[in-house]
């Protein structure tokens, strides 16, 4: 009986610790990547809005050609860039290869164009993107050539995107 009692105890205490730990990665996921469930304003002057990461950057899921990539808004990159393997498995096209210039260095990259990028409720068609050989991991950098297409206003951790009038 006391056996049974004790076995008793250790599985509650391990019941507690998981539950802690399931409402705890939760809760550190939310506050690395607060987009994750991203809030769209639609109307003639669609807007979406981002919060700032603790890390200081802004992610939001969205899609090229119509399928699902995480980004990293980067008003430093150009284009929209795109990790090698990331590209392979979404079907993009390599074009001309040319050397690029990034937080990590020089890198081989090639051109592409993308049929469309798809933010929260704004989406851009033919935007220019290069395609970067081994960067190392699956996110998107989300650069000018999607976001000069849009007003842009950053404001106590707040990035506004809204259409054009």
């Amino acid at each position: 009986m006391r056996r049974i009692g004790l076995l008793m105890i250790v599985a509650g205490w391990l019941l507690l610790a998981g539950l802690i730990w399931w409402v705890m990665s939760g809760a550190l996921e939310r506050r690395l990547d607060p987009n994750a469930d991203l809030a769209v304003v639609t109307g003639p002057r669609a807007e979406i809005v981002l919060q700032r990461g603790r890390d200081g950057h802004y992610r939001a899921p969205g899609r090229i050609n119509g399928q699902p990539v995480d980004f990293l808004v980067d008003t430093g990159a150009t284009q929209v860039a795109i990790p090698e393997d990331l590209a392979r498995r979404i079907g993009l096209r390599a074009g001309r290869p040319f050397q690029a210039r990034t937080a990590n260095g020089v890198a081989i990259a090639y051109a592409t164009r993308l049929d469309s990028v798809f933010l929260g409720g704004l989406e851009a068609r033919d935007v220019a993107g290069s395609i970067i050989a081994n960067p190392g991991g699956d996110e998107v950098l989300l650069g000018m050539s999607f976001l000069s297409r849009y007003e842009i206003g950053i404001r106590d951790g707040e990035m506004r995107l809204r259409a054009r009038e």
